[in-house]
């Protein structure tokens, strides 16, 4: 007997509406790379991309348990000497509230070469407009 494995023609991609209203950051963020990843499939192998379209809507009404509210930072670095940024979680969810839940789920796929493809795969909106209406 032998192992089916799909082609790169045959993945079915569907579109998924996540709505991150009153939802906890981390556990939300689990759901889309799963589904990113394509896991929840019956035809999934790990060395191919047969995930979904994610579509997240009300980004800015995203929640977080104990003090992070007031205690998570997010830093990054430009490489240059004085390069060094830190942003609150409260000032990042007033300016860019898609960066977010973006920075929560590339934490949680693999890195590896299908990375930036399943990410591109990701929409996020702040809002409860869904400009994707059409895909569904």
């Amino acid at each position: 007997m032998k192992t089916y494995h799909p082609t790169q023609k045959e993945v079915k991609r569907n579109w998924n509406l996540v709505d991150a209203k009153g939802e906890i950051l981390g556990r939300l963020s689990s759901k889309i790379a799963q589904l990113l990843t394509g896991k929840g499939k019956a035809t999934y192998s790990p060395h191919m991309d047969s995930g979904d379209y994610v579509v997240v809507i009300n980004a800015e009404k995203i929640e977080l348990t104990g003090k992070k509210k007031s205690q998570k930072v997010y830093r990054s670095h430009s490489g240059y000497p004085g390069g060094f940024k830190e942003v609150s979680f409260a000032k990042m969810s007033k300016e860019k509230p898609e960066e977010i839940i973006k920075h929560a789920v590339l934490g949680m796929l693999p890195d590896n070469r299908l990375k930036r493809d399943r990410v591109a795969r990701l929409k996020i909106v702040a809002g409860d407009k869904n400009p994707f209406e059409d895909k569904f």
